[in-house]
């Protein structure tokens, strides 16, 4: 029998190959990341170097003195709080701390409004000399206090001795002048990040403030700052930070007025006279109570820290 046209036969279906088998995709081969592991390895080791001292220091402050030299790495019997105490009271712990909080406190906000102000005019605006004007404040950090300490010494002094209005308020042994530094050796650094983060601001949003009739001033108060937020609360912890451990410049600037000393002099003197009186107990309490309030600081701002550092870096 004929076969149907269009159909083919057993026979001839027979003969015709079939599919060819599709052989398995081959499984990738995991490479080990060489650099990554050893990235990881070094993080490891340089996290480890921070915690264990802060640990050792915690432990430490709550030991007696026999405890801290026979046993250094036990957990202490019980907590003697009266090293905190000790600490706070007698070797004026308290009050080291309070002229700390008040000169990063003003400091930091100087360095915040003028570095804003600063690195906005310069991402925003176009005039002759802007690029000098930035790079001469980058220039900055490449200089670190100590290679200018005997100028700034003398200049902070003849504010003091010839200017009399403002002398006893800017001078040497005073908080003031110790701020105004503060302030001038922060500008470099918060001024570089802060002018990278305000000229990856959208420029649609402002143009539209500007067309509603809003001023310069009302433009950068109250639509650009609020959208740099990220970027601020990030340099404003790291401000903070390195003012409160600051100890160069208060030991240049506030040496003659014990009643002014920040925290960093304060712990200095402490060691000193722990090293006569053997009450180191006292001395890592000291140390404990100035470095908790960065780390509760840190922990509490930590999220708002990543997000700032986040944007400016996707932006």
């Amino acid at each position: 029998m004929t076969a149907i046209i269009g159909h083919d036969t057993p026979d001839q279906r027979s003969d015709r190959p079939g599919p060819r088998a599709v052989p398995p995709a081959p499984r990738p081969r995991r490479r080990l990341n060489i650099a990554g592991g050893i990235g990881h390895v070094f993080l490891a080791v340089w996290a480890l170097m921070i915690i264990v001292p802060l640990i050792w220091v915690f432990l430490a402050s709550f030991k007696n003195t026999t405890e801290i030299f026979s046993a250094p790495w036990t957990v202490p019997d019980h907590l003697r709080w009266e090293n905190w105490g000790r600490a706070w009271n007698k070797a004026n712990v308290g009050r080291y701390v309070l002229n700390s909080a008040f000169v990063v406190t003003v400091a930091t906000a100087g360095t915040m409004l003028l570095s804003s102000m600063a690195a906005y005019v310069l991402a925003r605006y176009k005039f002759a000399g802007n690029r000098l004007i930035y790079f001469l404040f980058v220039a900055g950090i490449a200089f670190p206090p100590f290679l200018a300490v005997v100028p700034l010494f003398f200049q902070v002094k003849q504010i003091g001795d010839h200017v009399p209005a403002i002398g006893p308020y800017f001078g040497l042994n005073s908080y003031g002048g110790l701020i105004v530094v503060y302030i001038a050796y922060s500008l470099p650094f918060t001024i570089f990040f802060l002018t990278a983060f305000f000229r990856s601001l959208p420029n649609s949003v402002a143009e539209a403030a500007t067309i509603d009739g809003a001023s310069h001033t009302r433009l950068f108060f109250s639509i650009m700052l609020p959208m740099a937020k990220p970027g601020l609360i990030s340099l404003t912890i790291f401000n903070l930070i390195g003012q409160w451990g600051q100890y160069l410049l208060p030991l240049l600037l506030m040496a003659g007025a014990k009643d002014k000393w920040v925290l960093t002099q304060g712990i200095q003197d402490i060691s000193t006279a722990a090293g006569y009186e053997a009450d180191w107990s006292g001395l890592f309490a000291a140390l404990s109570i100035s470095i908790l309030p960065m780390i509760v600081m840190y922990v509490i701002f930590q999220r708002q820290i990543q997000a700032g550092l986040t944007a400016g870096a996707l932006k």
